[in-house]
């Protein structure tokens, strides 16, 4: 018996990805049902049988054998249903008027424009069901980790590739700002959104997504994957700082140290993901000045003062700690702020000192650029900068070591000529 063969008819047919058996098989029955209702008017005496392990399709039609005069002059006769006594006997000598006859059907007796418009139905079919069924396994995805290979990079975004070879997206402005990547290179991220373009599912990853920081707490630190630990709250300025706040019900599990690991060991896991991006594992407390207390980390704070109406809180810190709490490039403050939900104001814990002089009262003798920068780490008047030490200042403010004994010479002599 011969059979329609799907592998030489419809490309890559064994090679349809995100659509089960069973869905794949009633759609290629229906495409080739409806091809049998087109010539023969009905499909109801067809038999069709699909197999997808090789790639081929055979469809059997069911004929009633009934005597030549019939076949010949009835108007019942349907030639799609019946078959005369004559031509039955061709095919099996013993054949008898009543019986049933089942022959294959044969590619070639659909014609050929039939064959092509059925090839690109089928084809047009498969391609629609993978997109529907690679839009909905990604969209019940949505904010799980995954890991692809990169297989193309480009200006704005990168191209990677799942384990079924499906096409995934990580734009520039999901990515870590020091992520760099090779073509092969594996790559981790989290499944941020699902989107329909031109009928086409779009899959966006994310790295820089607070998603992605508490996926890779659940894989690293156990009692975060089993929920004796729960992450309150993540914020994040990728690649730069993050702080998280954790929570256990369970009074013998300290959720920082779990977090954190014997030496730093679960931590570190995390930190190398993030291209070292430093990451703050705070107590959650519902007490907001304590709360807040602990958000500002590593600065220690002297008080604080809570308006709960405005959401705003005052912070007051010893000199040499306020840099600490504004951190470099204000990160540490802003996070603070975002995590506690407060507008946090810093102010330094001392006497007014009525011989500091105001940093733009040397604006004339420092660059305004190096002004900003000692401004940023919150550094506003010429004591506050003299005491801080300069390897202090180089750290905190990316300036060159010169440019910082220069400034730190300018503003001692204004103290000096006093």
């Amino acid at each position: 018996m011969e059979s329609i063969n799907l592998i030489e008819s419809f490309s890559a047919f064994k090679e349809v990805k995100n659509i089960d058996r069973a869905t794949l098989m009633s759609v290629i029955e229906n495409v080739f049902r409806s091809m049998l209702i087109k010539k023969y008017g009905s499909d109801e005496n067809f038999d069709i049988i699909v197999n997808p392990d090789r790639g081929d399709i055979e469809i059997w039609q069911n004929r009633e054998i009934v005597d030549d005069e019939f076949a010949e002059d009835s108007f019942d006769y349907d030639e799609g249903k019946h078959i005369g006594l004559a031509e039955a006997l061709k095919i099996e000598a013993d054949f008898k008027i009543g019986e049933e006859v089942t022959t294959p059907v044969k590619l070639d007796d659909f014609g050929r424009r039939a064959v092509l418009a059925v090839r690109q139905n089928l084809i047009s079919k498969i391609l629609e069901l993978e997109k529907d069924s690679l839009y909905k396994k990604y969209k019940e995805k949505i904010g799980e980790l995954m890991t692809g290979e990169v297989h193309q990079i480009w200006k704005k975004e990168l191209l990677i590739l799942d384990e079924d070879g499906n096409e995934l997206l990580l734009p520039k402005s999901e990515q870590i700002s020091s992520d760099f990547y090779k073509k092969g290179d594996s790559i981790r991220a989290v499944i941020q959104r699902v989107e329909m373009k031109n009928n086409t599912p779009v899959i966006i990853l994310s790295r820089s997504s607070t998603a992605f920081l508490e996926r890779l707490f659940e894989l690293e630190v156990p009692e975060v994957f089993d929920g004796l630990i729960t992450i309150k709250k993540i914020v994040r300025e990728p690649g730069e700082r993050a702080k998280v706040a954790v929570e256990s019900y369970d009074d013998r599990i300290d959720p920082v140290g779990a977090c954190v690991g014997m030496k730093g060991s679960r931590i570190h896991g995390i930190v190398r993901e993030l291209r070292n991006e430093n990451i703050d594992v705070i107590n959650y407390t519902s007490n907001t000045s304590l709360f807040i207390t602990r958000a500002l980390s590593p600065a220690k704070i002297t008080s604080v003062k809570i308006d709960d109406e405005k959401k705003r809180a005052e912070v007051f810190l010893k000199p040499d700690q306020v840099s600490l709490a504004i951190g470099k490039g204000g990160h540490n403050i802003k996070l603070a702020g975002k995590l506690t939900g407060y507008e946090i104001d810093v102010y330094r814990d001392t006497d007014i000192d009525t011989e500091d002089v105001d940093l733009e009262e040397f604006a004339d003798e420092i660059e305004s650029w190096v002004l900003d920068a000692l401004k940023n780490i919150g550094c506003d008047t010429a004591k506050s900068v003299l005491e801080l030490s300069t390897e202090e200042l180089v750290k905190r403010t990316d300036l060159e070591e010169v440019t910082v004994n220069e400034v730190k010479a300018i503003l001692q002599s204004e103290f000096e000529e006093g």
